[in-house]
């Protein structure tokens, strides 16, 4: 008892000890998986803290062995695990840009992290647990010690882009402006002014941060960091860097300062661009040096001492103050030319011109500093000189200043009459109109200012008139601001008014070869309208693009079929290719770009619009076919089994649409000839949901016909198992339709049926008639479809079939679509009904006599009065029993003969039976006399003589004849004067029967 009470003492402070790891371990799980920087990292560390947590809660199930040792292990992991989650917290604290930055230091800290806390558990005694726990904690401390985690490719990459930058010391600001991107994709931020000055201020505070930890490597490196990124657009606002200009502006003198002595190449004697410092401590621009040393030369140009050819510093200092000589300069010269542009006479405003021209090239910060001393106004102004050298060279500075830059954009928009000025020059000479051009394209990529350029009168007029143009360029240029102008409706209305198609196709049909390929690219490219497309085939775009079509080079036939592809999607340009025998070109290019996924699709999906197109043929019209031969069937078809999925269902659809065309009849007929049902058979067992849609509408088409030669033997019970999966899972109401289509048309084969029965097909059915709304979109169709599939399970010779469709409780569905049902539905039900009813006299159980002694005290059992027995809607499928007398007697005056016909026959099973004159008195007692005799009136043989002989059973009964001869007698005479002997000589019975004739007469 003693010893028991010291090992639970004992356990007490190991049990507080595993509580509190376990808390810090969920602690540092949460913060693990709250950091975004390294987020993956992270995650997979937080995987390992979970199966220790795991482990460690199995522990205080436990006995502790060694309480002491046990201690001492779990001291150790808990510091550990402290470094991890101050790892975590701080990662979760710091400027995001400064994680990215610090990536490969972050990842080696939590590399080590992973290792030492993997090792401390495996110092943890854990001899009491089972061998399973243990190899399981085993394999957990082997996996954190081989555990190596890696720094995205993403951010690798940004992390050389920041060393290229520090190393070169002063680069462009598109350069930073590109970086600033890849760094607020890769730390998840919006590329927002705000967002990005906020992260950046933090980053600020990372690097003072550094100078009060007297770290003072790291926050050098984050001084050069911060300095660089300070030049993207989105950190600084327009207004700062405005102000820092000025600033520095107004510090300068007015005459710009000769460069220093230093500042040239001792060897090219030029200013230095790139100096580089040699091993005898003499500086020269890098190009220069390593020219002299390719020369052979080994010596010091300057000093003659030897080199080593391998050392060459960049001399950083240098090239920095340089580059502040430079600007310091360019910024005097660019307050002293905007005063020049205002006194000069033409010459040296072209001079001055020039030099601004010059100064945009030097580097992106000119053009901002030629914006802040508002040059884009006094440039626009020039645009009204009458020397044609000034407009040009102006139009020339405004497109550098407007190139990626939307402000600059909208600024020169601002500026009154700027448009107008650059339109006016669309229509001067030639060099001028192409960089007016040149201009008004780069304005047009922001939408404030394409708005307004529509606006400018005359400015489409002249825009489509350049389409005129033989120079490549110039037409490509024009017709790309046409096309950025076309997002407004306005726009759109001028363009058509001023026919800028017809410059397009002119260019197609007459131009060189190298325009009608730039034409055709162009076609292939841009968005046409309904109208646009219409037009150029009526205007005569067909030929010039089988031309090109036809040509032996294979990147002209792809740009060629771009613009085809477009033009096909409209029925009637489909119809006028068919027309215009584009399709057999089409044809021969399909069957050799097998390797070319790209243009093998485009082929194909411009061959599926031609075979839609078919389906568009006016009755009274020349009817155009797709794929006349039965070669071309067979090899189009074959392509299925060779390419994608998305390939092949466009080759199903153009199929699907052929089978529908005026020539469908012989397109079904070939493809069941090359046993394409064993094909769709296949596609539709894969389950390619892209695919199956099309395969099963295709394989529908095929039973069009009744021809089930080539399709029987490919059918299997896998293959009846898929549709009626699809039936039951599919959401696509036209799916389902087209599934139940198929099994209401296969084969009428015993062995077909029992798949059916076996697989459920009697359920799906039932659901397919009675859900009305999951299908509501295709109701009628499907239901269609059902009643028909269900025709095949009512025949009356197969009376195991109908107990089990009438055990699903569809009788009284069939009854009721008797009343609610499309003509066909109701055709299709009164059938099924039929047959039902044709079964019904040997099912119905005679009624037992009562004994002697019960005839006293029990009433007779009257029976049915059809069918003369104990009847019921599942017992015997009485027709009387399931109320289908009154629906199928109002449908004798449906307009559809078949439906009349079909309604008729389901009656006359009470006449056709062992007990014609019951039958005859339901059919009496249900109003159905007179609708028969009506119907004598309709010129259908078949079913004159159906009643006919029917009313002859019926009319044996004297009070239904005496009731119905006057009504009979005109519609008997009336066939007795007809021309059908059969008739006449049944109608002459009929008649005779009534009285009205002699037995003898000459009629029989």
């Amino acid at each position: 008892m003693e010893n028991e009470l010291l090992v639970r003492a004992s356990l007490t402070p190991a049990c507080e000890l595993l509580s509190r790891t376990i808390s810090t371990i969920f602690d540092t799980v949460k913060a693990a998986n709250e950091v975004v920087i390294h987020k993956e990292n992270f995650k997979s560390f937080s995987v390992h803290l979970e199966n220790i947590s795991f482990m460690l809660k199995s522990l205080t199930k436990e006995d502790i062995h060694n309480p002491g040792s046990f201690e001492n292990a779990m001291n150790g992991f808990n510091r550990e695990i402290q470094v991890a989650k101050q790892l975590s917290v701080e990662c979760n604290n710091r400027s995001k840009i400064y994680l990215l930055i610090n990536s490969r230091k972050i990842i080696t800290c939590l590399n080590c992290c992973t290792k030492d806390i993997g090792r401390a558990v495996s110092l943890i005694p854990l001899v009491s647990l089972d061998t399973g726990l243990n190899r399981k904690i085993s394999e957990l401390c082997q996996k954190m010690l081989d555990a190596e985690y890696q720094t995205g490719a993403a951010g690798e990459k940004i992390l050389e882009k920041i060393e290229t930058a520090i190393q070169e010391g002063n680069v462009e600001r598109s350069y930073v402006n590109q970086l600033l991107t890849c760094i607020a994709d890769a730390i998840g931020i919006p590329m927002e002014h705000g967002a990005l000055k906020r992260e950046f201020e933090e980053l600020k505070n990372e690097m003072e941060a550094a100078k009060s930890r007297v770290d003072m490597a790291e926050a050098l490196h984050m001084e050069k960091i911060v300095t660089m990124l300070g030049k993207a657009d989105y950190i600084t606002s327009a207004q700062e860097k405005e102000t820092k200009y000025f600033e520095k502006r107004n510090s300068l003198g007015e005459r710009p300062l000769a460069a220093l002595q230093s500042f040239y190449c001792p060897i090219s004697l030029d200013i230095m661009v790139d100096p580089v410092e040699t091993s005898s401590g003499k500086t020269f621009e890098r190009s220069a040096i390593e020219k002299w040393f390719a020369e052979g030369n080994t010596h010091c140009p300057l000093t003659r001492l030897p080199l080593d050819t391998k050392i060459l510093r960049p001399n950083k200092t240098l090239k920095q103050s340089i580059q502040e000589w430079k600007d310091r300069n360019t910024i005097i010269t660019i307050s002293t030319i905007k005063s020049e542009l205002e006194t000069n006479e033409d010459e040296g405003v072209i001079q001055s011109l020039d030099k601004l021209h010059d100064i945009c090239l030097e580097r992106d910060e000119h053009r901002e500093w030629l914006k802040m001393e508002n040059y884009i106004t006094d440039l626009i102004g020039l645009l009204s000189s009458k020397n044609r050298e000034i407009r040009k060279r102006v139009l020339l500075i405004l497109s550098m200043l407007a190139m990626d830059n939307a402000e600059n954009k909208e600024d020169i928009a601002k500026v009154e009459n700027a448009l107008g000025s650059i339109v006016r020059s669309l229509s001067r000479q030639v060099e001028e109109r192409k960089l007016a051009l040149e201009l008004l394209l780069e304005l047009s990529k922001s939408k404030t200012v394409c708005s307004l350029i529509g606006n400018i009168q005359g400015s489409i007029l002249l825009l489509v008139s350049m389409l005129n143009s033989d120079d490549v360029e110039a037409f490509k240029n024009a017709h790309e601001l046409l096309e950025n102008l076309s997002f407004l409706d306005q726009n759109v209305i001028e363009m058509a008014k001023a026919n800028y198609l017809k410059p397009l196709l002119l260019k197609l049909s007459t131009g060189p070869e190298n325009m009608k390929i730039v034409m055709t690219e162009t076609l292939s490219k841009i968005t046409l309208t309904d109208q646009n497309k219409l037009s150029l085939v009526k205007d005569g775009a067909l030929q010039p693009l089988l031309q090109l079509l036809l040509n032996n080079d294979l990147e002209i036939k792809k740009v060629a079929v771009k613009a085809l592809l477009q033009l096909s999607s409209l029925p009637e340009n489909g119809l006028q290719m068919l027309k215009e025998d584009v399709a057999q070109p089409l044809l021969e290019l399909l069957y050799c770009s097998l390797q070319l996924p790209t243009l093998l699709e485009q082929v194909v999906a411009t061959i599926m619009h031609l075979a839609i197109s078919t389906t568009h043929q006016q009755a009274e019209a020349e009817q155009v076919s797709l794929l006349d031969s039965e070669e071309d069937i067979f090899k189009f078809f074959s392509l299925i089994s060779l390419t994608e999925v998305e390939i092949q269902n466009k080759i199903l659809k153009a199929f699907q649409a052929l089978c529908q065309s005026f020539y469908g009849f012989r397109i079904r007929k070939r493809l069941r000839q090359i046993s394409a049902a064993k094909v769709l058979v296949l596609l539709l067992e894969l389950n390619t949901q892209t695919v199956q849609v099309s395969a099963l509408k295709l394989f529908y088409c095929l039973t069009e016909d009744g021809d089930y030669g080539n399709i029987s033997s490919h059918i299997t019970e896998r293959f009846i198992k898929v549709l009626l999966t699809i039936i039951e899972a599919s959401n696509d109401a036209e799916e389902v339709a087209t599934a139940i289509g198929i099994i209401s048309k296969l084969p009428q084969e015993s062995e077909m049926t029992w798949w059916l029965l076996d697989s459920g097909a009697l359920k799906t059915i039932s659901t397919c008639l009675t859900d009305q709304y999951k299908h509501a979109s295709h109701k009628n169709q499907v239901v269609e479809n059902s009643v028909q599939a269900l025709f095949r399970f009512t025949v009356s010779t197969n009376l195991e079939w109908q107990k089990r469709v009438a055990s699903e409780g569809l009788i009284p569905v069939l009854v009721q679509l008797l009343h609610s049902g499309t003509p066909f539905t109701k055709q299709n039900a009164a059938i099924s009904i039929k047959q039902f009813s044709e079964s019904s006299y040997c099912l119905s159980e005679p009624i037992k006599k009562p004994g002697i002694f019960k005839c006293c005290f029990v009433a007779q059992e009257n029976g049915c009065p059809a069918h003369l027995g104990t009847c019921s809607v599942e017992s015997s499928f009485c027709i009387v029993q399931a109320n289908a007398l009154e629906p199928l007697v109002r449908m004798l005056a449906e307009k559809d003969v078949e439906t009349r016909e079909a309604s008729l026959d389901a009656l006359l099973t009470l006449v056709d039976s062992e007990a014609p004159q019951s039958g005859s008195k339901v059919l009496a007692n249900s109003n159905a006399i007179a609708p028969m005799i009506q119907l004598l009136s309709v010129q259908a043989p078949r079913l004159q003589e159906k009643i006919l002989i029917a009313l002859e059973r019926i009319f044996q009964l004297d009070e239904v004849r005496n009731k119905y001869k006057s009504l009979a007698t005109m519609p008997f005479v009336d066939i007795t004067q007809g021309k059908d002997s059969r008739l006449r000589s049944l109608a002459a019975k009929g008649l005779a029967q009534l009285g009205v004739l002699d037995k003898q007469s000459s009629y029989f």
